[in-house]
């Protein structure tokens, strides 16, 4: 069983900046975790996610601007996203992959509008 619990999502302006945060509650060893997001009509995407082995891989839209890190004592995955813009608009989730398959939280909406 894994839960996860999400914060820091909400209302940002164009240019501005926010970090996302995300908790895990299991005991099944962690493979990855990262976010995805998924935008009105699209399909869910990867924005950003980091191995147990520290590999991380971004989404082209978001490189460069955006920083995942992991806190392994508080089995946290936090990402950081400056620079935001309208196309970042949309329902952020946090994944946990173990072992045996991918578990979501619940997501987080993230509105970029002046």
């Amino acid at each position: 069983q894994v839960q996860l619990v999400e914060s820091g999502g909400g209302l940002v302006q164009p240019g501005g900046s926010l970090r996302l945060s995300c908790a895990a509650s299991t005991t099944f060893p962690m493979y990855a975790m990262g976010w995805y997001r998924q935008a009105p009509g699209k399909e869910r995407e990867l924005v950003a996610i980091t191995t147990r082995e520290g590999t991380t891989v971004y989404a082209n839209s978001v490189k460069g601007r955006s920083t995942i890190s992991r806190n392994n004592a508080t089995n946290t995955v936090s990402l950081q996203m400056n620079s935001l813009q309208s196309e970042d608009t949309a329902v952020y989730y946090c994944m946990y992959r173990s072992i045996l398959r991918d578990y979501w939280g619940q997501g987080t909406q993230v509105t970029v509008s002046s």
